[in-house]
């Protein structure tokens, strides 16, 4: 029985939730009409103007096609799965969120000083708030993971930010804004990991 216990509290289901979500509303966007890019989608027009703040959280499940959701779909499925594993359901649901939450909100700062009135999607941000989490976990929270170094894990970075930052329509400060997010968010958690281990 408490090995049965023991599978389910590492069983990395919110990852897994996660991914069946962005799964079935990127289907549902395939119906007739465009409802829910319309009303979902990160626009600084609609958010300044009609007060719709609710698309900071939802653009966040929305992909524009199937190579863009399937991307953010596999890292979000194996990263977040070892990290679920490593911090546990509540802490990485939190943070991957918040980091979603994050990079919109920088995105969106951005776009307000830019004068950009595009529209942006998808969960990039919250993907790499994932990095920054990883990054000050394996810094900083002593944690021991397999092939994971801090060297690594700096790599990984760099050449996702330079893929973004040479690649065309690209939400490059969402994907900054979510990694400080995770990033600082993974230093709080690690010294808690920390101070609870002494």
């Amino acid at each position: 029985m408490n090995g049965y216990i023991r599978k389910l509290r590492t069983f990395p289901f919110v990852s897994a939730m996660l991914v069946a979500v962005n799964v079935v509303i990127y289907l549902l966007c395939q119906l007739p009409g465009n409802t829910l890019y319309e009303r979902g989608c990160l626009s600084a027009f609609e958010i300044i103007a009609w007060g719709e703040y609710g698309r900071i959280f939802w653009s966040m499940f929305l992909h524009a096609d199937s190579s863009h959701l399937f991307s953010n779909m596999i890292i979000l499925l194996f990263m977040g799965a070892m990290i679920e594993k490593e911090i546990g359901h509540v802490p990485f649901a939190g943070i991957y969120l918040a980091s979603g939450v994050g990079g919109n909100l920088l995105s969106l700062a951005g776009k307000i000083v830019s004068d950009d009135w595009a529209v942006s999607l998808g969960a990039s941000g919250a993907i790499f708030g994932l990095d920054g989490l990883l990054l000050a976990l394996v810094l900083l929270s002593r944690k021991k993971m397999e092939n994971v170094t801090p060297l690594r894990v700096m790599l990984m970075i760099c050449m996702s930010l330079y893929s973004g930052f040479t690649g065309g329509n690209v939400d490059n400060m969402a994907h900054i804004g979510g990694l400080l997010v995770g990033f600082v968010l993974g230093v709080f958690l690690s010294i808690y990991i920390r101070i609870s281990k002494q």
